[in-house]
């Protein structure tokens, strides 16, 4: 059976709140409405135990989704729906050096001469718990090749609507219903299904059973980056697999930079450094190099094939 990909691709995998933006990203929405963020969360933590007097268990990773939707619907925050946090993901700040670090990175494999020969390529992946809209309204789209988030639906299709015309369909006035909700866990399956191509090749179910080397991205091809024990689950699966992973955490953080070093410690992450992705900076240095090895062992293994079905040609004696 011949390979369906040439594992040529390198894919730089990103966490986005505390990674590679100091802030979490809900802020500019409690911003634009009014709204106490540390009040919100307090809620938001109250909310499993609430329930749970009611004999109901709740998730507490999706419960802020389920918050914010009832933030919406009750009107302290008007018209909250899509467009809105595509609109307000631009007010995000990011690191220094991001997103044009996304740019240099690439253009520093894709544009090397040895490289070129060989089509290798790196694509840059957004996996967060956070909301897809706002991380696609934000300045780091252009620079990603896909991005796993929440996704909220505004206007849910009604009972019967497979007999009714497209045309009813479309974005609602607010948020509605949770569409996908992705948490510290499940994070690992956007993980598997860049690793099979599932995100490239929708037909390629991410359960199926795909060898290791007929896989788009082998996990050695993977560099995964993110700032906290919550991003273990992550960090265990590449690295046990051979990908590369790393810590950042937010200068002057002293809390910050005891968190990633335990991560050190207990073997979780390959290396740590601030979140800072300047020219120069450790964080850029590692992570042009750790991309770099990469290729060049792309580059190993392509001629090492070529030797092993191509014979010498017969010479006269």
């Amino acid at each position: 059976m011949p390979d369906l990909f040439l594992q040529n691709v390198i894919a730089v995998i990103w966490d986005f709140d505390k990674t590679l933006i100091p802030e979490y990203m809900q802020k500019p929405i409690f911003e634009h409405y009014g709204i106490d963020g540390e009040a919100f969360w307090a809620e938001v933590d109250g909310l499993p135990e609430r329930y749970r007097a009611q004999g109901i268990t709740v998730f507490r990773d999706i419960a802020y989704l389920n918050h914010l939707i009832t933030y919406a619907q009750v009107g302290k925050m008007p018209g909250l729906n899509n467009r809105v946090l595509a609109e307000l993901g631009r007010k995000l700040v990011f690191y220094s050096g991001m997103p044009g670090f996304m740019a240099e990175l690439k253009g520093s494999i894709e544009e090397h001469p040895e490289f070129k020969k060989y089509e290798i390529t790196v694509e840059h992946y957004v996996v967060s718990n956070g909301l897809a809209a706002v991380i696609r309204g934000s300045a780091i789209k252009p620079y990603t090749d896909g991005i796993w988030g929440c996704e909220f639906i505004e206007n849910p299709l009604p009972p019967g609507y497979l007999g009714q015309p497209r045309s009813g369909d479309g974005p609602g006035e607010v948020i509605s219903q949770i569409g996908y909700a992705i948490d510290n866990t499940t994070k690992t399956r956007a993980i598997f299904e860049i690793n099979k191509g599932t995100n490239k090749w929708p037909r390629i179910d991410v359960n199926a059973s795909i060898a290791p080397e007929k896989r788009r991205v082998p996990f050695q091809n993977m560099i995964y980056v993110a700032d906290g024990p919550s991003d273990v689950p992550v960090f265990s699966l590449v690295k046990e697999r051979g990908g590369k992973t790393y810590a950042v955490y937010r200068s002057g953080s002293a809390r910050e930079l005891q968190q990633v070093d335990s991560l050190l410690r207990n073997g979780r992450v390959d290396a740590y450094g601030e979140a800072n992705y300047e020219s120069g900076s450790q964080t850029y240095m590692w992570l042009m190099l750790q991309a770099e090895r990469i290729a060049k062992r792309i580059v190993d293994a392509r001629e090492n094939a070529v030797k092993t079905v191509v014979s010498d040609p017969p010479v006269h004696f």
